[in-house]
């Protein structure tokens, strides 16, 4: 394994797209550290953000989060799946690829994100939908045994 992990490499942002939705597809495609000091080329200084584990506002905090996520996981990067959407607004489906640290086997979270653009093109709202139960907890050695029981429990009897 090797002791710094690769990422892609970054679009420079004169090259970024001047249609809303492509700016960010590009931009997370090729999402790198050094690129996260381009953030407020991509999202409004007031920005909003929301995930499964995250609400925040405000650029600087959106950076914290993707900061976290390169310091705490080897080579994360996004697989952009679908676009749809226009200059006001957009929708994205995405595999997030990441590994543990120390782990050697890649793995992945689907899911989808809903964008708001503010009238400059720049992202004012950012929501992430992705099942945390099913994409990351199960997956994990102790609590994913319990979280499939759990799912299991749940779940409507089919063909019975």
């Amino acid at each position: 394994m090797e002791d710094t992990p690769s990422y892609g490499t970054a679009v420079p942002l004169s090259e970024l797209s001047a249609d809303p939705l492509a700016r960010v597809e590009q931009f997370f495609r090729t999402l790198t550290p050094a690129s996260l000091s381009a953030l407020d080329r991509v999202y409004t200084e007031d920005a909003w953000f929301k995930d499964p584990f995250h609400e925040v506002q405000g650029v600087s905090a959106i950076r914290a989060i993707f900061e976290h996520m390169y310091l705490r996981l080897d080579g994360p990067h996004f697989v952009v799946r679908d676009l749809l959407g226009d200059a006001h607004q957009g929708f994205v489906t995405w595999d997030f690829v990441y590994r543990f640290r120390g782990e050697a086997r890649d793995r992945c979270i689907r899911g989808s994100t809903h964008l708001r653009f503010a009238p400059d093109g720049r992202v004012r709202v950012h929501r992430d939908y992705w099942d945390a139960a099913q994409e990351l907890y199960e997956q994990l050695p102790v609590l994913g045994g319990l979280m499939r029981w759990l799912r299991r429990r749940a779940a409507a009897p089919i063909g019975h």
